[in-house]
Parts: structure tokens; sequence; C-alpha cells
């Protein structure tokens, strides 16, 4: 069992749970998915029937109402098994619900929320751009307010939730116009189906390949005034809330993948014999181990101390910037060193060593590249 003294016996329960589920329900299509690149509309409606979305939305909107804690361990342990599973969670929950939660209207709470929070809807964060990524400012979509309608024009790419048939629409980073020659982004709420809003599936991905990726193009597209989620200009702070707690969410994705690679090279190195003894009994195997476990526990303690802070109110975005990089990297060394203990066993699909190997590398790219986290984490030293 995992221990934390962060932990309750909630969270124990919970965790366990979600164990079961993911053990049961995706563990045995994982491979298939990742084959196929298959986006699971019946695997997304058993998610919501399990609780997976929706875990910190309040009861009276559908939701669990529990902690950042709670929604981190659901997160990671499906990672453990499945990191395409544990993306589409993960973008629901932070890049859609909470996003809305915090900054919508009344009336944008109730229309959006509750379908969020059973898998019958998933969601869209509209951020990233051909050249507008770890450059948000660079951003080319545009957002013009006409006649009580805002008219958006641009493309956005690598886009998760953004395509499948019940991906409900995107919240879209656009420039509204320029404050002394800068400019000034805001978030608009768009469904699909809004005459101009086409999407187009991304196929042919290294990693997360059972999750929805797709681009996004706004030809003229208008919605109504009334869908500017918050006020004009603040979309820069939307974006970099919204990333602090997604953050989060891929921290939890990382630490749920080491998990997994480390407990599939336990297993293999007690049952492969080599030399006449299991290879778990020779001390280069057994001190891969020990560093694994070490680097895991002080993810799980940086992860878990950033989430204390976001409950109680504190400061945490330094924390999730140093949890997301730490995660992203150990997922990284972990998933390497256990495919080294399984040696050629492990380079072939459909073990699962082999996926995990592949769906590490998006850790560093993806909510901050481990380059801007490291200006981030940087700046907090005032250097």
């Amino acid at each position: 069992m995992i221990t934390h003294p962060l932990l309750t016996d909630a969270h124990h329960a919970l965790r366990e749970r979600i164990r079961e589920f993911a053990e049961k329900e995706i563990k045995p299509v994982a491979a298939q998915l990742d084959e196929t690149e298959e986006f699971s509309i019946e695997l997304t409606a058993k998610m919501g029937e399990a609780g997976l979305f929706g875990i910190q939305v309040p009861k009276e909107l559908g939701g669990h109402g529990l902690d950042t804690l709670s929604y981190i361990i659901m997160v990671e342990e499906i990672a453990r098994v499945d990191s395409s599973q544990a993306a589409t969670i993960a973008a629901v929950n932070s890049l859609a619900i909470a996003p809305i939660l915090k900054y919508g209207t009344p009336e944008q709470i109730k229309k959006y929320i509750p379908p969020l929070t059973d898998g019958r809807m998933t969601w869209a964060f509209g951020l990233t751009e051909e050249n507008a990524g770890s450059d948000a400012m660079g951003s080319q979509t545009t957002a013009e307010l006409v006649d009580g309608y805002w008219v958006i024009n641009g493309e956005k790419r690598h886009i998760t939730n953004s395509t499948s048939e019940i991906s409900g629409g995107v919240i879209v980073q656009a420039m509204t116009g320029e404050i002394n020659g800068r400019k000034k982004l805001s978030a608009i709420i768009v469904e699909k189906g809004t005459p101009g809003f086409t999407r187009e599936r991304s196929f042919g991905k290294l990693m997360w390949r059972a999750s929805d990726t797709g681009r996004l193009y706004f030809d003229n597209v208008k919605v109504p005034a009334s869908n500017l989620l918050g006020e004009v200009g603040q979309g820069g702070r939307i974006m970099l809330n919204t990333l602090d707690s997604g953050r989060l969410s891929v921290a939890a994705i990382g630490l749920g993948l080491a998990q997994g690679a480390f407990e599939e090279a336990i297993a293999h190195s007690k049952k492969r014999v080599q030399f006449g003894q299991p290879i778990h009994k020779f001390q280069a195997v057994s001190f891969k181990m020990a560093d694994m476990d070490m680097k895991i526990e002080l993810a799980r303690n940086t992860l878990y101390n950033a989430c204390w802070k976001k409950d109680n109110n504190m400061q945490f975005a330094r924390e999730a910037a140093i949890s997301k990089l730490y995660t992203s990297e150990i997922a990284r060394e972990i998933a390497d060193e256990s495919l080294q203990i399984h040696g050629a066993a492990g380079v072939f699909k459909p073990h699962p060593v082999e996926r995990f190997y592949r769906d590490q590398r998006l850790l560093q790219i993806g909510e901050g590249t481990s380059e801007i986290l490291r200006m981030v984490i940087a700046r907090y030293n005032g250097v």
C-alpha cells in the first residue's frame, strides 16, 4: 500500500477503488486502443460512471466535492495503467471544468459543468498554435466584437479532447485587441456545430495514441458576446491559472506512469532467471530498483505537497512547476530503466513497458516544457 502523511483513510479507499477499475476496465483494452489510435467513447462513459470526471465539482452540480489530492490520486492510478485515458480525464477536469468553475458566469456553469461530470461530454482548451505554445503571446487567433457577437478567426493545433463525437467544444484563447502595443488576450467558449468551426483529428502520434488530439479551424466563427469566459483581456490570467493546476495533473500522469513501469520491472526481475537465479538478486539490477523507488518517493512527496498547498489556499505555482518538471524527468528515467531491466522482452508490442517508454515523452513538453519550467522556477529565486 502507498503510504504518505497527507493520505487519509478516504484517500486510501479511493486509490483502491480507482486501481481496481483501471485493472478491470482499462488495462485489458489499453494496448489495442493504442495500436489502433482509437479514442473510446465507451470507455470514457465507463470512466464517467466510475466518477472520474468532476471529482472536485460541488455535489449540487453533479460532482463529488473532493479535494485536489483525491483528484491527483485518481489521475495517478489511471496513468499507472494507461496515460491516454489519464490524459482524457486530466484535460476535462483541469483544462475545462476548472476554468469554467472559476471564471464562468452562473449561466455558463449551469450549462456546461453538469454534462462534463459524467463522461457524456469532453471539452478542449485551445491555446497552442503554429507559432504560439511556450510563447502564448504569439497567438495569432483573433476575436473581434461585432454587433454583440465575437467573430473568431485562426487555428489551433495539438488540442486534447477536441474532435471526438462527444467533444462539446473548446475554450479559445484569442487576441481581442492591444494595450500599449501588447496583445490583449481573452478566453471565449465555442461550441461544436458553430458555423465556420471545423475540427480535424490528428493521427500518427508517438504517445497517448488513444487520446483525442486535433486541429481546430475558425473561419469567421460567430458566438454571442456572452460566451466570453471571465473578462476581456483576462485570457492570459485564465491561461496561467489553468496551467498551474494542469501541471499538477501532468505531474500525476508522470508519477503514475513511473509507478507502473517500476512495478512491471519488479515483476519481471523476479521471474526472469539468468545464471541460475532471478535477476533481481544481481546488485546491478537491485541498485536500479533502489534508485527507481527513491525517485518515485521524492516525486510523490513533491506533488502531494503542492496539492496540500493548493487545498489550503496557499500559493502553489512554484511547487506545481517543480513537481511537473521533476515527475516528467523521473518518468523518463524510470521508463528507460524498466525497459533496460526487461531487455528485449520490453521492446515489443503489446508489452506495457514499450507503451510506457513512448508515453512518457510528452510529459517534458505538455503544460510547459522542461525548459520553460526551469525558467519559471528560476524567476521565483529572482534570477
